[in-house]
């Protein structure tokens, strides 16, 4: 077990901050990074956020732990580490040092995510507050609730497999949320993260789903990183349409 401040004092030299001009306090969006680690395209949708008066942290869960891109495709993109119960501790950390910033307004968070982002997203708002949130994430000392001020919800092509929560249990807190599901998504497919989403509006997340029919995973990407990812900025410009709209409905 660590403290939440060893996993902020980890991963905050790595933090990439993308600040409206003026000394706020402004909404803030926390952006979590596929399997594969951190992509360009995230500093897209932190622009398009800035241009609407909302602030970005982009978090690096792999730089400060030295996992590089190819012991990322074959540990953390296989559930073999950092899966999303335990990443969840990393948004909780970020949430926290945000909490500290007096640039921030703590009333008005976003957490988002693609891919495993996203799936840590979903595990980290399932986790139940105690001995289980503390066992997932690694962490001892946890608030009560380590998402206070979440109001927004950005889930990119879930991954919603077996070692995922996806959807089976009732979200603690229940945000708006904006998700994004791709009908050729060969990496974590359409039907679970369907199924997921689904599961999630049951137990009353209102939740808004976007459906890319023709787009691939990551398909903000260029140059794309793998076989199964097409670009397409098109889709790109209407996903971060998509982010933009939460951000004003969520502050």
């Amino acid at each position: 077990m660590h403290k939440l401040q060893d996993r902020i004092a980890l991963l905050s030299p790595a933090f990439a901050v993308v600040r409206p001009e003026g000394a706020g306090p402004f909404p803030l969006a926390v952006l979590l990074h596929g399997c594969g680690g951190r992509q360009p395209f995230l500093d897209g949708y932190a622009a398009a956020l800035q241009r609407v008066g909302v602030a970005s942290l982009i978090v690096d869960s792999h730089t400060p732990r030295h996992i590089n891109r190819v012991a990322a495709s074959l540990t953390v993109c296989t559930g073999a580490q950092l899966q999303g119960r335990e990443r969840a501790g990393d948004l909780f950390a970020a949430f926290a040092w945000a909490r500290g910033q007096d640039w921030v307004d703590p009333t008005r968070m976003i957490a988002a995510g693609w891919s495993h982002g996203a799936w840590t997203v979903i595990d980290a708002l399932a986790l139940r507050p105690g001995g289980e949130m503390q066992r997932a994430t690694k962490l001892s000392d946890l608030p009560e609730e380590p998402l206070a001020g979440l109001t927004g919800a950005f889930l990119a092509y879930p991954y919603a497999g077996i070692a995922s929560t996806g959807g089976k249990r009732a979200p603690r807190l229940k945000p708006h949320t904006t998700a994004i599901v791709c009908g050729r998504d060969y990496i974590v497919g359409a039907k679970a993260p369907l199924a997921a989403l689904g599961r999630l509006r049951a137990h009353g997340l209102p939740l808004e789903l976007s459906l890319f029919e023709e787009n691939t995973h990551a398909f903000e990407c260029t140059p794309a990183y793998d076989p199964r990812v097409r670009y397409d900025p098109v889709a790109t410009e209407r996903a971060h349409g998509l982010m933009r709209d939460l951000a004003l409905r969520a502050a």
